[in-house]
């Protein structure tokens, strides 16, 4: 076991050498199509190019850093999702990446939308996002956002606590209308990822425990409101899952509970969603499996658990959202500074400093998530070194990619690109020492489209009045 160090984990004994599953790589320059978007090369001179976009003319033409998205990637995941899950409906989780840009690219493949605040219902419909395809989630929905939920017409509200339930029930007597609900249920599965990550063991705040009978306690609590229609039961056991058994053992929980309210309740429920969670590759120890492979094993696991409990299987929905944008995305950055340090035993590292950092991507230092990297603006004859890409934060812990072979001859003003960042980076971007916000900038087919702009000091003043 590492020892803690006062500076954080990534100073700690054990992170000195770089993990045991890096390998130096035999060229530098080349790709891991694992970590990329389908529409990512390198040219004959080593520059990146995606969407027929090179990174170096964007660059020079929107600056750095800078969030390119590719279209034509995000829109196949998208299609991919759908086909492979027919007869599913397929709602994309927003909390992933969403702007007014995604919510048409979503609505145009067919995906229905999940959304889990105002402002994403905001986005939503400023997109012209048919209401009817969008779920509304969130553990602590205020009567506010439920009403203008229920006044928009959305199609499904996710509810989570008994309190909501009765806050639900009272927009639905005050404005007449009537509200599909699921209930979010936690199954009691640990499943194999992050503990913030993971959301469907007992001790934490999602939804309501089958174990302890409040599941059950909610279902009841819902059919005795007028104004709500339940439709079903939600699970979500985690998010970067790669391993289905996870989901064997939630279905097999909440079926039973499905069919608990059949048999006591006189209630047969149409509907059960299984959540999302399916986890992408960020560096080369990650397997995931594609959306067909994944369709197939769980609605195996679906059939096989209706079967042994003589129900009928529930019409079904799944939430992909890293899935389909995780990959979709890249960061370039600018170098800015290179510095080797000596560590312990003789051994030195390379610190390669970019001008973002922790404010457009926090998932490192938040979840210790791992990242790959690649020089895009050149390619390189130079030795690989170990290198740790950091940003101009204020902040020991502001790391991008913890640890990366890199090669030997990196200078400022070379640029580097960070695979992998569609999910949750600039959803969770901030203004930390007061940086500005990236853009993004959707690529196809060599153009380039401003989906979010980069923010400006007057977006950041803005919201300061003080005099």
């Amino acid at each position: 076991m590492a020892r803690a160090h006062e500076a954080g984990w990534a100073h700690g004994e054990g992170f000195s050498r770089g993990p045991a599953w890096l390998r130096p790589p035999e060229d530098v320059n080349a790709l891991v199509p694992l970590l990329w978007s389908s529409t990512a090369r390198k040219t004959d001179d080593g520059a990146l190019e995606v969407g027929g976009v090179d990174l170096r003319a964007l660059v020079a033409e929107h600056g750095s850093p800078a969030y390119v998205l590719d279209e034509a990637d995000f829109r196949s995941r998208a299609r991919a999702f759908r086909d492979a899950f027919a007869g599913y409906d397929v709602y994309y989780a927003g909390k992933a990446f969403l702007c007014t840009t995604v919510a048409r690219w979503v609505a145009e493949e067919g995906l229905s939308l999940d959304v889990c605040s105002a402002g994403e219902l905001t986005v939503a419909l400023r997109a012209g996002f048919d209401p009817a395809r969008i779920g509304y989630h969130g553990n602590n929905k205020t009567t506010a956002e439920l009403r203008r939920a229920v006044t928009a017409g959305v199609g499904r509200v996710v509810v989570d606590s008994f309190q909501e339930i009765e806050r639900l029930a009272a927009v639905t007597r005050e404005l007449g209308a009537t509200a599909r609900v699921l209930v979010r249920v936690t199954a009691g599965v640990e499943a194999h990822t992050h503990e913030y990550i993971a959301t469907a063991h007992e001790d934490q705040k999602f939804g309501f425990s089958i174990t302890s009978g409040d599941a059950l306690d909610a279902v009841r609590r819902v059919l005795d409101a007028p104004g709500l229609e339940l439709r079903g039961l939600h699970s979500h056991i985690g998010s970067q899952i790669f391993d289905t058994s996870g989901f064997e053992v939630a279905a097999r929980r909440v079926l039973s509970l499905h069919a608990q309210v059949s048999s006591e309740l006189g209630v047969t429920m149409p509907e059960m969603d299984l959540g999302g969670g399916f986890g992408i590759a960020y560096t080369t120890q990650d397997d995931p499996s594609d959306p067909a492979q994944l369709a197939t094993e769980l609605t195996k696991i679906v059939e096989h658990e209706a079967r042994a409990l003589g129900i009928e299987v529930p019409e079904l929905s799944i939430e992909p959202g890293r899935a389909i944008v995780g990959p979709a995305m890249c960061t370039v950055y600018e170098i800015g500074t290179v510095k080797e340090v000596g560590l312990d035993a003789g051994a030195r590292r390379t610190y390669v400093s970019v001008d973002g950092g922790m404010s457009d991507n926090i998932r490192t230092a938040l979840y210790d998530a791992d990242y790959s990297c690649t020089i895009a603006s050149r390619r390189s004859e130079a030795t690989p070194v170990l290198g740790r890409v950091v940003g101009k934060h204020c902040e020991a812990g502001d790391i991008v990619v913890k640890d990366e072979f890199v090669p030997g001859d990196l200078v400022p003003g070379d640029l580097l690109a960070v695979p992998g960042t569609g999910a949750y980076c600039r959803s969770m971007a901030s203004n930390y020492n007061h940086a500005l916000r990236p853009p993004v900038l959707a690529v196809r087919d060599g153009a380039v489209t401003i989906a979010v702009r980069r923010e400006t000091e007057d977006d950041l003043l803005r919201t300061d009045v003080g005099a």
